[in-house]
C-alpha cells in the first residue's frame, strides 16, 4: 500500500561532513534534567528494555558550499528521547545521525523493521544507530561514516566487502533531526542481500531487527516506514515535489 508523503523535510546533497565533539557542558540537558528523567521513566514503563546509554546529540550545524559542519555534545539516551518528544522543538539541538541506504545491485533498497522491544518498535528504517562516544576520534572528530559501517555490521552482518558507498550524502532536515543517508550499493541483488540479513537475524539471540523489507519503487513506500525514510525514497525516485533546500540558509541553524 502506498503512503501519501505529507512530511516535507528540507533536503540537500552533501559532498563532505565536518562533525566534531564539543567537550563543554550540555546546557539544555542540565536545565531540563527533571523533565528528562520524568519523560524517560514514563517510557520505561511502556518499554522496560530501553537502555539509557551515552549518545551524541547535534547541538548546532550549518551548510556551506556542500559541506555540512556540525558540533555534537555527549549526553544520555533519556535526553535524546526527551528532545525528540518535547513541545515545542528545541531551536537548535537535533538528533543528528547517519544511515547506510543499502541498495542491491539490481536497484532495490533493503530496509529493516525494528523489533518490538526497541524504542522504535515496528518502524521501518535502514539499519543504523545513534552516534555515541565510540564514534569520536582522538582529534575530536565525529566519524559518522564509521558509525554507518559499524551499525550495518552489527545489525545485518554485512561489511565493506559487501557494498560500495556512494561519493556523497543526502541530508534531510526537520525541526527535530538531521538524517544523513549515504547509498551503499551491494554486490548482490536485493533478494540475495535480504536473505543474508535474515540469516544473520535468526542467528542472533536478540536482534534489533525482526523483518527485512525490499522497496523497488514508489509503490513500495509504506506507512510504517519512518517519515524521513518515506521522504528519502520519494526523493530518490523523483516522486516527491518540493522539499529541496532553496539556499544554504534553509539548512542551517
Amino acid at each position: 500500500m502506498t503512503a501519501v508523503v505529507a512530511y516535507r523535510p528540507v533536503i540537500a546533497e552533501i559532498d563532505r561532513l565536518d562533525m566534531r565533539i564539543d567537550r563543554g557542558p550540555c546546557g539544555f540537558v542540565e536545565e531540563n534534567r527533571a523533565a528528562i528523567e520524568a519523560h524517560f521513566a514514563e517510557r520505561v514503563l511502556r518499554q522496560p528494555s530501553i537502555w539509557n546509554g551515552r549518545v551524541l546529540v547535534l547541538a548546532s550545524h550549518r551548510l556551506e558550499a556542500a559541506t555540512l559542519t556540525g558540533r555534537y555534545v555527549e549526553t544520555d539516551y533519556a535526553a535524546l528521547l526527551w528532545l525528540l518528544g518535547r513541545e515545542p522543538a528545541h531551536p537548535t539541538a537535533r538528533n543528528g545521525f547517519a544511515m547506510g541506504a543499502l541498495r542491491g545491485a539490481d536497484g532495490g533498497f533493503v530496509l529493516a523493521r525494528m523489533a518490538p522491544w526497541t524504542a522504535n518498535a515496528g518502524r521501518i528504517y535502514f539499519a543504523a544507530g545513534t552516534p555515541d562516544p565510540h564514534d569520536v576520534t582522538a582529534d575530536g572528530r565525529v566519524d559518522l561514516e564509521a558509525s554507518v559501517w559499524r551499525e550495518l555490521a552489527e545489525e545485518t552482518g554485512l561489511s565493506l566487502r559487501d557494498a560500495t558507498p556512494a561519493p556523497g550524502w543526502t541530508a534531510l532536515r526537520d525541526e527535530r533531526r538531521v538524517a544523513l543517508l549515504r547509498q551503499l550499493v551491494a554486490r548482490d541483488s536485493a533478494d540475495d542481500v535480504a536473505r543474508r540479513i535474515r540469516a544473520h537475524i535468526h542467528a542472533q539471540e536478540r536482534s534489533e531487527i525482526d523483518a527485512v523489507i525490499i522497496a523497488r519503487g514508489p509503490d513500495d513506500i509504506r506507512a510504517d516506514m519512518a517519515p524521513f525514510i518515506r521522504a528519502y525514497l520519494a526523493h530518490v525516485w523523483g516522486s516527491m515535489s518540493g522539499g529541496r533546500a532553496k539556499s544554504l540558509r534553509d539548512f542551517s541553524d
